[in-house]
């Protein structure tokens, strides 16, 4: 039982790696677990059920790291440094209108995933929970990758903050972030960039609300898989998904200071290369060996 607790800890690296890149972790949990299959029970039914739960919510660690670096741009009340206050004086002077605004524009963004993914949840794992989806979605979106950042070479964004942000622009990204809820591979935060690049949004402002798109999105879908999920939980099993929160929630750290940093300086065309290649790789891998 020690190896499925290191494979819990290398799952948890791929989340945290993953999750915030990209370059879609949900298709890098599909993939990986084909080489280090998670085994927490002899029935292969609950074995399938927790594995699903297990992807899902160790996402729950990378979510802790988003609030942690971005807590001032996150927690919308308090006196201190509060530029927009609703009120002057009361109860008023501790709420943050535009960290309040902020969030607001999130939940618009929110809805269309969340409405398809309380309706199709469990279809959605039965058609397209696969590798050759994963694969596919995983080229579609490394192209367009590619295909965005040529089309917005050497123009200036519109909005280069999150106040900018509209709420018809919130929507229009989460119209994206619904791709990415119908077909695993595509990447959350990938299908999300790739929408909020193409009306002008700068990259560092896609980056960021992309994570914060995180917060209810990730928790909404582990609460709704923990709920959903009767296989019963016993020590071992709680140890095994504990390691690969923490896991996620450390490497996420470093991670997501990592990406923000780059694209200050970069594109996202070599992410759009190596999803390219991966998908190719799966694809021949299981072609040729499956």
């Amino acid at each position: 039982m020690v190896w499925e607790f290191i494979k819990s800890f290398i799952l948890g690296i791929v989340e945290g790696i993953t999750e915030w890149l990209p370059v879609s972790s949900t298709g890098h949990l599909i993939i990986v677990d084909e080489f280090l299959h998670l085994k927490v029970s002899n029935d292969t039914e609950v074995n399938d059920a927790f594995i699903s739960m297990f992807d899902v919510v160790i996402q729950l660690g990378a979510i802790l790291a988003v609030v942690i670096i971005f807590w001032k741009k996150l927690f919308p009340f308090g006196k201190k440094n509060n530029k927009h206050p609703l009120k002057k004086d009361g109860v008023g002077a501790y709420i943050k209108m535009d960290i309040m605004q902020m969030w607001f524009k999130v939940l618009v963004a929110c809805v269309p995933a969340a409405v398809i993914g309380v309706l199709l949840d469990n279809w959605i794992d039965e058609h397209f929970y696969n590798s050759w989806v994963v694969s596919i979605a995983l080229i579609v979106f490394g192209i367009a990758f590619i295909i965005v950042e040529n089309r917005n070479k050497n123009k200036k964004p519109k909005i280069n903050t999150i106040d900018e942000l509209t709420y018809n622009t919130a929507l229009i990204i989460g119209v994206f972030q619904l791709i990415a809820a119908l077909f695993p591979g595509t990447s959350r935060s990938g299908a999300t960039i790739v929408g909020a690049l193409l009306i002008g949004v700068s990259r560092t402002v896609a980056a960021e609300f992309t994570f914060y798109l995180a917060v209810p999105v990730m928790f909404g879908a582990s609460l709704l898989k923990l709920l959903k999920y009767d296989g019963g939980f016993d020590g071992t099993q709680l140890g095994i998904l504990a390691v690969g929160m923490i896991t996620a929630f450390v490497v996420s750290i470093f991670i997501i200071n990592f990406l923000m940093d780059y694209i200050k300086k970069h594109d996202f065309k070599v992410f759009g290369w190596y999803r390219i290649v991966l998908g190719i790789l799966v694809i021949c891998y299981f072609a040729l060996v499956k």
